[in-house]
């Protein structure tokens, strides 16, 4: 992750930046496929574009960014598929952690992953701690539906211990919005402003549901690998010209 491709110069500082940009890595396979290689070659390369991605971040003056780097679901691949991706994904986040540049932080369903690998992920999460930079956020066996229901469960018996019992009750009032926020892996964050997915999906596939209700969404149709820092400024433009709402 340590190679970066040459920047272009930003387009006017005028535009309205977001504070918190979530990307969802789409197409490292298919690129892949598409130049002959092996499927870890395309997340090999895709790891590269994490780091200019965090640059081009920085240069913008944005705080938050988050990058869905390995689904829940994705663990189900087969056991040398899945052996493969973590090192990729470790390896990529130590390097990036080696740099001291960015507040890296893994979220997700961790418990989920290999001793060896969840070890790692602290690891580096711990070595960036003190970073005064960019927080970044990992997505690493994430899903949306999990996150929401594990913060539900957090914020339950925050209130009432020992309420999932089962005959238990739970009072009505227990469940709000800003109780259930603080339990989700993104806690004291900004929600996302702009949310972008690679490879043209044009789809969230459970992707942050709680955090993105009122995000923008830019899809665009190169495979993650291919991303460039002009496809980048492109979706920051295209952000600048809406006009948000946020359900008013």
């Amino acid at each position: 992750m340590s190679e970066h491709l040459p920047l272009c110069e930003p387009p006017a500082r005028s535009l309205d930046v977001p504070e918190h940009v979530a990307v969802i890595l789409d197409g490292n396979r298919r690129w892949a496929r598409h130049h002959g290689l092996p499927a870890v070659e395309g997340y090999r390369r895709g790891a590269v574009r994490v780091g200019n991605l965090w640059d081009w971040c920085e240069e913008w003056g944005i705080g938050y960014v988050t990058v869905w780097v390995l689904s829940l679901d994705n663990l189900h691949r087969s056991g040398e598929a899945v052996r493969a991706l973590l090192e990729v994904i470790t390896a990529g986040l130590r390097k990036l952690a080696d740099q001291r540049r960015w507040r890296i932080r893994p979220i997700g369903a961790l418990e989920a992953l290999p001793d060896r690998t969840r070890d790692l992920l602290y690891e580096i999460e711990a070595d960036t701690a003190d970073v005064q930079g960019l927080v970044a956020n990992a997505a690493i066996a994430y899903d949306g539906r999990q996150e929401i229901a594990q913060a539900a469960r957090a914020l339950i018996n925050e209130h009432s211990p020992g309420a999932l019992s089962p005959g238990t009750a739970v009072p009505g009032d227990t469940v709000d919005e800003s109780g259930l926020a603080r339990h989700l892996y993104t806690a004291g964050q900004p929600d996302p402003d702009l949310v972008i997915r690679t490879s043209g999906e044009q789809r969230l596939s459970g992707f942050m549901p709680w955090q993105t209700a009122y995000a923008e969404y830019h899809f665009a149709p190169v495979c993650w690998p291919d991303f460039t820092r002009g496809d980048f400024d492109d979706a920051l433009a295209v952000y600048a010209k809406r006009q948000r709402r946020s359900g008013l």
